[in-house]
């Protein structure tokens, strides 16, 4: 195996060039993972925009990613040469307070492949052998991508309780709240509205399982209480990240209601709230923003026997070589709800 391998880097907000940098060696209780399929994430697009972790450029992006086994490192036990896998991203210390409770983002050792490390625009990367999930090897390397990112979806519906027969809305129609909307579904939330700008995006999560779509933001509120026989609704996900959007969703829950804060804002953005009406409507809000653990065999678990609609994500592929193109044209594919970088067949 030659020492080193083609990666993405993120020189700088905007700018990407393909280097031979040297090829990751596992360590005692590591994997050398080659890489099959990597995801562009919105965090990816924060990134590359220089809004987020600038301060670690230049850095390799990338963390929705699958492969195959490449090499073990010594010690590791359980995994096979040649296998498909998915990763969790989340390196904790796994001993500490968080992380024996799954909250493994809170651990104040904790690492993030692709965002505080190098991560998987790469032909190779070494990961922790306890992150490592075998895969099954009759589902493709582009569904198996979409496990990361469907975590995500599954530990907010965690977080927020949400069960049969709950009414909710989905703030945003992207490719997370189209995950929202398809595993709201699943679950039995009803009724499900969507609310977003783009009109195409409203007619795809319409498709893929919601009952109502809102693409104008003045019929919203008459929308929601129209559908819930005017009380609001039981759960709001907000999934853009947008201060404006959180303050709608305080006036769409019902007395009683939920907000799940899912999408990421910028850094001291905040959201005024009635503590007054908050305390005796007995309203609350819960965050939630990355899969680990447990969520990550739940979501492949679940695309492993088709729940989810995936033809939408997984049609958009560039080169490694073309990952410019890709970032560049992102925001004008609407179409694609997800962009895959594919590194080998």
């Amino acid at each position: 195996m030659t020492r080193t391998m083609r990666a993405a880097v993120l020189v700088k907000p905007g700018q990407f060039e393909v280097q031979d940098v040297p090829r990751p060696v596992p360590g005692r209780d590591e994997v050398l993972i080659r890489i099959s399929r990597v995801g562009i994430c919105g965090t990816d697009m924060h990134i590359f925009n220089g809004h987020y972790a600038a301060e670690n450029l230049p850095m390799i992006p990338g963390h929705e990613f699958t492969g195959t086994i490449a090499e073990l490192g010594q010690g590791v036990t359980g995994l096979t040469i040649g296998a498909p896998v998915v990763v969790d991203m989340n390196i904790g210390c796994g001993t500490c307070y968080w992380c024996r409770r799954n909250e493994v983002l809170n651990c104040p050792n904790m690492q993030q492949m692709g965002i505080t490390m190098d991560g998987a625009f790469a032909e190779y990367i070494s990961v922790p052998a306890r992150l490592v999930i075998p895969a099954p090897g009759d589902v493709s390397a582009g569904v198996l991508a979409l496990t990361e990112p469907l975590a995500c979806v599954v530990r907010c519906a965690r977080k927020a309780n949400i069960s049969f027969g709950q009414s909710v809305v989905v703030l945003g129609a992207g490719p997370i709240g189209n995950l929202h909307v398809q595993l709201l579904r699943t679950i039995g939330a009803a009724p499900i509205i969507v609310a977003d700008l783009s009109e195409e995006r409203v007619k795809m999560a319409l498709e893929a399982g919601a009952d109502v779509g809102v693409s104008d933001p003045t019929k919203l509120k008459d929308t929601v209480l129209h559908h819930t026989d005017g009380r609001g609704a039981d759960v709001v996900i907000e999934s853009v990240g947008l201060p404006a959007l959180y303050q709608q969703a305080t006036r769409l829950i019902r007395k009683g209601g939920h907000i799940a804060a899912f999408g990421i804002t910028g850094a001291g953005e905040t959201l005024p709230v009635d503590i007054l009406q908050t305390i005796l409507q007995e309203n609350s809000i819960k965050g939630s923003v990355a899969g680990m653990g447990q969520d990550m065999h739940d979501a492949l678990t679940l695309l492993t026997y088709g729940r989810i609609k995936t033809c939408h994500f997984t049609g958009a592929s560039y080169p490694l070589d073309q990952i410019q193109a890709a970032f560049d044209s992102f925001v004008d594919r609407p179409q694609d709800l997800k962009t895959q970088i594919a590194l080998t067949d």
